[in-house]
């Protein structure tokens, strides 16, 4: 069903032409085309359109420096578009449909679709929030210069360099939501992880990770070197970490398609190599404890 009532808009004068202007808020924005007549929508931006095969041969759709020309050939049925950043990836919904154009009605207007005033900056930044003064007043009453802020989120870094790091690793490249802030590592991939589930039989190799804020997420591959199910615990890791998440909680015998799995670890302040326990410590009791060392686990 297509929905008309959730963009906001409203018409400006430019030079003799109205020009529709709709706000992205993360709603499907509406967009109303007349069979023959060319529609214009001005994004600002270096978008790929994509559209359902079933459009092909109905709507013709041209695409140059931040312009979108949209012409219908006949009607169409409520549909959607989808117009991706090149850039970063965001992608914005069109919802469109073509009726026939009716005697004495004028053309409809340029849209021009621009940033809402609700639209977070980043994923997980809350939007309309501005940093509070985190400034002290010395014994006179004066205030001391302003510290740096600190990042406000509506969802913990931890969460968010989670999600983003398997989105990275699993999900098509067009589905993977922007997060500004959030830089690549560069890690060594022949990293010693004997000792971050010594009581598993397991092989570990690093895939990736990133930093947002302090944070760092590393990506993990797990694979099962044993002719047994295991069920993995986040209580059997050892280390010093923030948080950690199994892409999944079991893994099958070595040789079935389940048997490797992914395992995120959330550090702070510093990356994984430096938050392991030395490799050099091979001293642990079968129940997973260990003798001879105080490290956190």
């Amino acid at each position: 069903m297509l929905r008309w009532g959730g963009a906001l808009s409203f018409l400006i004068a430019a030079n003799a032409q109205a020009v529709e202007i709709l706000q992205w808020e993360r709603i499907p924005l509406a967009v109303p085309l007349r069979v023959g007549q060319e529609r214009i929508v001005f994004v600002d931006q270096n978008v790929r359109v994509g559209m359902k095969p079933e459009l092909v041969g109905k709507l013709r759709v041209q695409s140059t420096g931040g312009a979108i020309y949209l012409l219908a050939n006949e009607t169409i049925a409520p549909s959607r578009l989808q117009l991706q950043n090149v850039a970063n990836g965001e992608i914005m919904l069109v919802d469109i449909a073509a009726t026939a154009a009716q005697d004495g009605q004028p053309a409809l207007e340029p849209v021009k679709i621009v940033a809402g005033d609700t639209t977070p900056t980043r994923y997980g930044q809350s939007p309309n929030t501005k940093p509070q003064s985190t400034a002290a007043t010395t014994s006179t009453g004066q205030p001391e210069e302003d510290a740096p802020p600190a990042p406000q989120h509506e969802t913990p870094s931890p969460v968010v360099l989670t999600r983003y790091a398997a989105q990275m690793l699993y999900a098509p490249l067009r589905t993977v939501e922007p997060v500004a802030g959030i830089a690549q590592v560069r890690i060594d991939r022949r990293i010693d992880l004997s000792t971050l589930l010594p009581v598993q039989p397991l092989e570990a190799s690093a895939l990736g990770a990133w930093k947002l804020d302090g944070f760092y997420v590393t990506a993990v591959k797990l694979r099962n070197t044993s002719s047994q199910q295991l069920k993995l615990d986040p209580r059997d890791l050892m280390g010093n970490f923030v948080a950690a998440t199994f892409q999944h909680p079991y893994l099958g015998a070595r040789g079935n398609a389940t048997d490797t799995t992914t395992v995120y670890l959330v550090t702070q302040g510093k990356g994984l190599r430096e938050s392991l326990l030395p490799a050099s410590i091979s001293q642990v009791d079968p129940k997973g404890g260990q003798r001879g060392s105080d490290s956190e686990r």
